[in-house]
């Protein structure tokens, strides 16, 4: 999951948003730098991500899209998967997705101070395009993807990933409506115990 799932599926915890958020770019035990909240927010996004990782519906995603995009599968999969819950956000919010995004941003940006550097770079770049809103459309999803080819230290093919999704759309949009509640699930039942 991305960055608009990681968000969501912290619910209505601000300091549990921002561990989540920042997760990717803390490494190790440097979670140990960080209030209990923000803490269990970091863990929370490594157990979201490990059960994503091993759920065999994302499995299948990643299979179809291995061939062609290799190692890069699972990061494309993330993203096809933020497009599906930011399109038909309403099914699983109690308020427009455009709102939510903003919400997100500020409480990010309320704690700043708390980014990694390398995180501080990325939301500033996420904030100013609004990555968040931009993923309910496939246009947000090419400039996302292209965005991420760029980065790449070696040709990726990325860029071209929004075709997959275009041509696959049902398909994927069916993997992620059986697989997403599932994770729901899960997150409600591990996040009493952080």
């Amino acid at each position: 999951m991305n960055f608009l799932a990681h968000a969501y599926l912290s619910g209505d915890n601000p300091k549990l948003l921002l561990g989540n958020f920042i997760a990717d770019t803390v490494k190790g035990k440097q979670v140990e730098l960080y209030t209990t909240e923000v803490a269990k927010g970091i863990k929370l996004h490594r157990l979201i991500d490990t059960y994503t990782d091993t759920h065999e519906i994302v499995a299948q995603t990643k299979a179809r899209l291995r061939p062609q995009f290799r190692k890069f599968a699972p990061v494309i999969a993330d993203i096809f998967y933020d497009h599906f819950l930011a399109s038909r956000f309403e099914l699983y919010a109690d308020e427009p997705l455009v709102h939510y995004s903003e919400k997100v941003y500020s409480i990010v940006r309320e704690s700043l101070h708390l980014l990694p550097e390398r995180m501080k770079y990325t939301f500033d770049h996420m904030q100013r395009h609004n990555w968040l809103l931009g993923y309910a459309e496939l246009e947000g999803i090419g400039r996302a993807l292209t965005g991420m080819s760029r980065r790449a230290s070696f040709v990726s093919g990325m860029e071209t990933a929004v075709y997959e999704l275009e041509e696959n759309y049902t398909l994927y949009a069916g993997e992620f409506e059986e697989f997403f509640p599932d994770l729901v699930k899960y997150v409600e039942e591990v996040k009493p115990g952080l």
